[in-house]
C-alpha cells in the first residue's frame, strides 16, 4: 500500500476513473447520504417558522439523527456479517427513502423529529458498510477506492447545504423529498450493479464494540472524540441561527466549509500527520478550533461567516486523525474499534444541537461557543494527559494505511 499513487494506472493496474459500475453506484450514493448530514443547515430557520418551533426543538432534528446513530453502531456490524453488505446496504438506503420522505410530509416538530431518528438510523448502516463494500469491489488497488471515498464524503457534506438552499428556498419541505428521490435512484443502481460480496469469516456481536473499549488508548480517543464533536456540532447545528441568513446565503457558507473540510481532511491532514506527527497536529487543531469558536461567538456577524467557514478546516484535520488514531490504538479488529469509538462519540453529535440553543435561552448568544471552545479544550487535554496510551500510534503509520478501513469519522 505504501508509495501506491491512486492517479499511476501504472502502479495500480487501474486508474482512479477506471472503476467498476459497482463501485461508482456505491460510490455515489455515499455522496447524497453524507448530504444528508448537512442538509438541513441552510432550512433550520426556515423549519422553525413553518413548524412555529422554537430553535432548540428544531435542534432536536440533530439530537435524534445522532443518537440512533450512536445505537447504530452497536448494530451494524451485527447486521452486516449476518446478512452481507450488499443487503445491509440496500437496507440502509430503503429507511432513509422512507423517513426522507416522511420527513418532508411532517405536519409538527415532533413528526419531523421521530422521521429524522428512522432516517438516522438508515443512514447509519449505509455509510457503516459503503466504505468496506466499496474497497471490496474497486480496481486498482484500496489507494484508489480509498481516496474515491474520502472525495465522496467531502462532495456530500459540502453539496448537502447547497442543495438544502436551494430547494429550501421554496419550500423547508423539498430537500426531504429531493434526498429521498437521490437515494432512490441510488437504491436502484446498487440493486442493478452490485453483486453481494463475501461474508466476515466471525459474525460480530453486539457487545463487541463495548468490549472493545476496555483498552485504554481506544477508551482515550473515544473521550477525546466526545469533547470535539460537541464543539464540531454546535457549529453544525447552532450556527445557523447565529447568521440568520436567507438559505441562499447560509447555503453558500456551508458549501465553503464543506470545502475546507474535504481539502484539510484528503490533502492536508496526511501531510501534516508525517511531518509532525498526528498527536502534535491533533492537540494544536483542536486548540486553533477553540480560539475560532470564540471569534465566531465574539465577532461581528461578517467575523463570524468567515469563522464559521474557517472551521471546517480544523474539522477536517480532526476527523481524519481520530479515525486513524481509533483504528491503530487497540488490538481490536478495526470494524470493532470504529463502532466502540463512534458509539461514543455520537452522544456527543446528539447533546450539542439540544443544549447549545438551551443555553443561550438560559445566558446569552455568546455562551454556547464559550462552552464548544471549551469542550474542544478537554478534548486536547485529554489527548496531551493520556498520551502514553497512545503511544501505539507513535510509529506514526501511513495515513494511508490507517484509511484502510475506515477512513474520516464521518464514515462509520
Amino acid at each position: 500500500m505504501q508509495g501506491e499513487d491512486p492517479f499511476d494506472e501504472g502502479a495500480t493496474g487501474a486508474g482512479l476513473l477506471r472503476q467498476p459500475k459497482a463501485v461508482w453506484a456505491t460510490a455515489g450514493a455515499s455522496v447524497v447520504a453524507f448530504m444528508g448530514i448537512g442538509l438541513v443547515d441552510p432550512i433550520l430557520p426556515s423549519i422553525a417558522k413553518g413548524l412555529e418551533a422554537s430553535p432548540s426543538q428544531v435542534s432536536l432534528l440533530f439530537t435524534s439523527y445522532f443518537l440512533i446513530t450512536a445505537f447504530a453502531m452497536l448494530v451494524t456490524g451485527f447486521v452486516s456479517s449476518r446478512i452481507g453488505g450488499r443487503k445491509t446496504l440496500l437496507a440502509g438506503l430503503a429507511l432513509v427513502i422512507v423517513f426522507a420522505a416522511l420527513s418532508g410530509t411532517s405536519s409538527s416538530v415532533g413528526e419531523l423529529v421521530g422521521f429524522r431518528a428512522g432516517w438516522g438510523l438508515g443512514n447509519a448502516l449505509f455509510v457503516s458498510t459503503a466504505l468496506a463494500v466499496i474497497v471490496g469491489a474497486a480496481a486498482g488497488g484500496s489507494a484508489a477506492a480509498i481516496l474515491l471515498y474520502e472525495s465522496a464524503l467531502g462532495l456530500g457534506m459540502a453539496c448537502g447545504p447547497l442543495l438544502g438552499a436551494l430547494l429550501g428556498d421554496a419550500s423547508w419541505r423539498y430537500p426531504f423529498f429531493g434526498t429521498a428521490a437521490l437515494m432512490a435512484v441510488g437504491f436502484l443502481c446498487i440493486a442493478a450493479f452490485l453483486k453481494e460480496q463475501p461474508k466476515p469469516a466471525r459474525r460480530t456481536s453486539l457487545l463487541d464494540p463495548v468490549k472493545a473499549l476496555g483498552h485504554g488508548g481506544l477508551a482515550s480517543v473515544a473521550a477525546s472524540a466526545f469533547f470535539y464533536n460537541y464543539a464540531f456540532f454546535t457549529i453544525l447545528a447552532f450556527t445557523p441561527f447565529v447568521l440568520d441568513m436567507t438559505p441562499y446565503k447560509s447555503g453558500a457558507v456551508f458549501f465553503a466549509w464543506g470545502l475546507l473540510l474535504a481539502v484539510f481532511s484528503v490533502l492536508v491532514a496526511p501531510r501534516l500527520q508525517r511531518r509532525f506527527g498526528s498527536l502534535k497536529v491533533l492537540g494544536a487543531s483542536l486548540v486553533l478550533l477553540a480560539a475560532d469558536l470564540l471569534v465566531l461567538g465574539y465577532g461581528g456577524h461578517t467575523t463570524a461567516v468567515v469563522a464559521t467557514i474557517v472551521s471546517g478546516a480544523f474539522i477536517g484535520m480532526n476527523n481524519t486523525v481520530y479515525t486513524e488514531l481509533a483504528l491503530g490504538v487497540s488490538d481490536a479488529p478495526r470494524p470493532v474499534a470504529s463502532a466502540g469509538y463512534n458509539f461514543v462519540r455520537w452522544f456527543a453529535a446528539a447533546a450539542a444541537p439540544f443544549l447549545a440553543p438551551k443555553i443561550e435561552e438560559w445566558t446569552d448568544v455568546h455562551i454556547p461557543f464559550v462552552v464548544a471552545a471549551l469542550a474542544a479544550v478537554v478534548g486536547a487535554v485529554v489527548v496531551g494527559v493520556r498520551r502514553t496510551a497512545l503511544t501505539h500510534e507513535a510509529r506514526e503509520l501511513e495515513p494511508v494505511h490507517a484509511m484502510e478501513d475506515g477512513v474520516t469519522a464521518f464514515a462509520d
